[in-house]
């Protein structure tokens, strides 16, 4: 492990607690998120701090940041980009979308149509976009945080479950403790202090953490747990569906990158708890809808073999 890389990715996290006051666990999360190359998705009420979160990753990380709002009547070329043809010289030229950027925020995803959030979520998942047979990568790293209002907002089209599921994690701000309130009540404005934020780590130093992730430990043991867990979400009776492979492989991926913040380059049990909510609530879906309890919250029960 890079102590002086690491040290960087410390001082990132305290700089994002100075902007988004009394949210370090969400913080954590993102960073994790990112560290472990997947996207995040925040499903939350307006004027919780969602667009400040991904200002303040981009310009602490020193990344470009678009963001995308998107609508009923945008299109996928809003998002990917179009040629046009130029007639002084006779040839179709491309105009870059605003998914070509590192930072990528789909500001209420849930209000376009299904068409436009395809082009958004192939992208997310190739890393790269094909338009009139040509192929384009994307930035690097490449990191969608998109926002999702809830689904009983007027306007709105679900995702559904199998473009959910190519969001590593899912978190929710909610609102702020009394304390973190006041102080943002009598504090100088958010907006004011995020423009004086300078970048803590540079992109080849984030790219060099990212990699550093996957070399993260996982131990016999550690897998077994995983396997357990998948298991009993399959096998319970509490769900509708258990969950995939796939999110078998992001619990493992999120765990590593809670560890490494952790400062720790192998997985304890108790990394897996801690991105459990993120990786698996919008996961699975509990047989009883009656329940007040989260489908993490069961899976949390579970004892480790």
């Amino acid at each position: 492990m890079d102590k002086p890389l690491h040290d960087k990715l410390t001082k990132t996290i305290e700089s994002a607690n100075e902007i988004i006051l009394g949210k370090d666990n969400a913080i954590r999360l993102a960073i994790t998120c990112l560290l472990a190359r997947g996207h995040l998705l925040i499903e939350d009420l307006p004027g919780v701090g969602k667009t400040t979160l991904a200002h303040v990753i981009a310009q602490l990380l020193g990344l470009q940041f678009n963001r995308i709002q998107f609508t009923s009547d945008m299109l996928p070329a809003d998002i990917l980009g179009i040629s046009i043809y130029a007639q002084n010289t006779g040839h179709f030229t491309f105009h870059p979308g605003p998914i070509f950027a590192n930072v990528i925020l789909a500001d209420e995803i849930n209000r376009a149509t299904p068409k436009a959030q395809s082009a958004l979520l192939e992208a997310m998942e190739e890393r790269q976009i094909t338009i009139e047979g040509e192929t384009r990568p994307l930035h690097a790293p490449f990191f969608v945080i998109a926002t999702q209002n809830p689904i009983e907002h007027i306007g709105t089209y679900p995702l559904p479950e199998s473009q959910l599921d190519r969001f590593l994690m899912s978190i929710s701000l909610g609102y702020p403790d009394a304390d973190a309130e006041r102080l943002l009540l009598t504090s100088r404005d958010r907006r004011d202090e995020l423009q004086k934020l300078q970048a803590t780590i540079d992109q080849a130093s984030l790219l060099s953490l990212q990699q550093q992730v996957t070399q993260v430990n996982t131990s016999a043991a550690l897998i077994d747990y995983v396997q357990v867990l998948l298991q009993f979400s399959r096998q319970s009776g509490h769900f509708i569906c258990g969950l995939s492979p796939r999110a078998g492989l992001a619990l493992i991926h999120a765990s590593k990158a809670w560890a490494f913040v952790q400062k720790r380059d192998y997985v304890i049990p108790e990394d897996v708890q801690a991105v459990l909510p993120a990786v698996t609530n919008r996961r699975l879906v509990n047989i009883e809808q009656d329940t007040m309890q989260l489908p993490a919250e069961r899976l949390l029960t579970v004892a480790i073999p």
